[in-house]
């Protein structure tokens, strides 16, 4: 027989592995809020809304208990061009990398790359299908052991800055120059963003929305060994 409360605390464990609360999980699924704290079983519309909402969870895991939390995935698969301009390969299909001091433009309007700021491009399926516009390198080691200096993340522009996800690593363009932070509120004061490397060497600080042009947010990272 299957085992609902066991279940249920393997509910807990993804969303404490996804960082979510409680509540923020009630509100992304639609699940009714204080489903995971009765005694009762869970219900098909619970469970069905559960993968609905989180599709990576491996339905097997949930179930039994066997096996990983999360579905395998197929190996991510990198195709590097050396000539984005190739006929056979649009650049539509191509997600550029740039220089991070590309970022920079007029502070207004979406992120247009410029050809010559190009300095490669790749077809990533996997980035594609996550709204990955362009890629950048990693330089220094102010983000570190997260990412390293080369490393490669795969951005997508934000264009709302009344809205963040706390705590995602988020590259900016800023009248102090380019750079990768994660971002969290500062108390009290709507107008200003508290910026955390992951690196402790280098202290948080605060900056003003007001003195951002551009903002992208990390959507996925490349690691080269």
């Amino acid at each position: 027989m299957t085992n609902f409360s066991t279940q249920k605390e393997r509910i807990l464990q993804f969303i404490d592995y996804k960082g979510i609360s409680k509540n923020k999980f009630y509100i992304e699924s639609g699940i009714s809020n204080g489903v995971l704290d009765k005694k009762s079983g869970l219900s098909m519309e619970t469970v069905e809304k559960f993968y609905s909402t989180f599709p990576e969870i491996n339905p097997e895991w949930l179930l039994t208990g066997n096996g990983s939390m999360l579905k395998e995935k197929e190996p991510t698969r990198v195709y590097l061009h050396d000539n984005i301009d190739d006929e056979d390969n649009p650049i539509d299909n191509i997600i550029p990398l740039i220089p991070i001091g590309a970022m920079a433009g007029s502070g207004t309007g979406e992120m247009q790359i410029a050809k010559r700021d190009i300095i490669d491009g790749y077809v990533i399926p996997e980035f594609t299908q996550r709204g990955v516009e362009y890629i950048i390198r990693v330089s220094g080691s102010s983000m570190y052991p997260k990412y390293s200096s080369g490393d490669l993340l795969g951005c997508k522009t934000v264009t709302d800055l009344s809205f963040f996800q706390w705590g995602k690593i988020y590259v900016l363009d800023t009248d102090q120059g380019p750079m990768v932070k994660r971002l969290f509120p500062v108390p009290n004061n709507d107008d200003l963003l508290e910026c955390r490397s992951d690196n402790k060497e280098y202290p948080p600080f605060p900056i003003s929305k007001s003195s951002i042009y551009k903002v992208a947010i990390v959507i996925g990272v490349l690691r080269m060994e």
